[in-house]
C-alpha cells in the first residue's frame, strides 16, 4: 500500500474539518496540512511537498487557479484535484489550463473521490461526469471557438461593466491590445458588439455575473 500525503485547501472550515474526517477513515490517505487560502496552499506545497492538493477555486488572497499555477511552476511533481461546487466552462478551463490533475465537485459521493483521489495521485486525468460532458460538448461542436484565458478575463470583466481603460489597467496591458481580444472575442462567439458578447457568454457558461 501507498500511502497518499495530503493538503486541503478551502476557506471554508467546516468543508476542511469534514474532507479531514472523512480522508482520515482511508489507511493509505494521510492529511499533511490544511489551508484556507491558495497563497497559504502555495507555501504549503512547498514546504511539505504533499502528493496531492485537493484545492478549492474560489478562495480569498489567491484564488484557485492561480495557486495551481504557481504550485505547478515550483513542484511540477505535486498534483493538484480540484475539489469545487462550480462546473462552468468559466472554472472548469482554467483550471485545467493551469495544471490540474482532476476536477471533481463537491456533491461527489466518498467513494467517488476515494477514486479519484487515488486516481490523481497516480497522474491520471480524473472528471466528474458533469465535468467530462461538458469538455466533450465543446470537442464535438468545435464551431463554438475556444476563448482564451485572457480572453475570458478580458469578456469577465466587460460583464462587469469595466470600460477598455479600466480593462487595460487592471490586466496590465494596453488599450490597443483589449481592442484586440474583444475583436477576437467577438468573432469566437459570432457577436459584434459587447452586450452581445457577454449575453451569449452568459449562455455558455463561459463566465458568470460576479455577485
Amino acid at each position: 500500500m501507498t500511502l497518499i500525503r495530503l493538503l486541503i485547501a478551502d476557506d471554508h472550515p467546516v468543508v476542511r474539518d469534514g474532507l479531514r474526517g472523512m480522508l482520515e477513515n482511508q489507511s493509505d490517505f494521510e492529511v499533511t496540512g490544511e489551508a484556507a487560502d491558495g497563497e497559504a496552499a502555495l507555501h504549503l506545497a512547498v514546504e511539505t511537498r504533499p502528493d496531492l492538493i485537493l484545492m478549492d477555486l474560489r478562495m480569498p488572497v489567491m484564488d484557485g487557479v492561480t495557486a495551481i499555477r504557481e504550485i505547478k511552476a515550483r513542484c511540477p511533481g505535486i498534483q493538484v484535484l480540484v475539489l469545487t461546487t462550480y462546473d462552468s466552462d468559466a472554472d472548469i478551463l482554467p483550471a485545467i489550463e493551469a495544471g490540474a490533475t482532476g476536477y471533481m465537485l463537491k456533491d461527489s459521493s466518498r467513494e467517488e473521490l476515494y477514486r479519484a483521489i487515488r486516481a490523481a495521485a497516480r497522474g491520471e486525468t480524473v472528471l466528474a461526469p458533469t465535468v467530462a460532458a461538458k469538455l466533450i460538448g465543446r470537442i464535438r461542436f468545435p464551431a463554438e471557438e475556444k476563448l482564451s484565458s485572457r480572453e475570458l478575463e478580458v469578456l469577465q470583466l466587460v460583464a462587469g461593466g469595466a470600460s477598455n481603460s479600466d480593462i487595460a489597467s487592471r490586466l496590465h496591458i494596453s488599450q490597443a491590445t483589449v481592442k484586440s481580444h474583444l475583436i477576437h472575442i467577438f468573432g469566437k462567439l459570432g457577436v459584434s458588439d459587447r452586450t452581445a458578447a457577454v449575453t451569449v457568454a452568459l449562455q455558455r457558461g463561459l463566465i458568470r455575473l460576479e455577485t
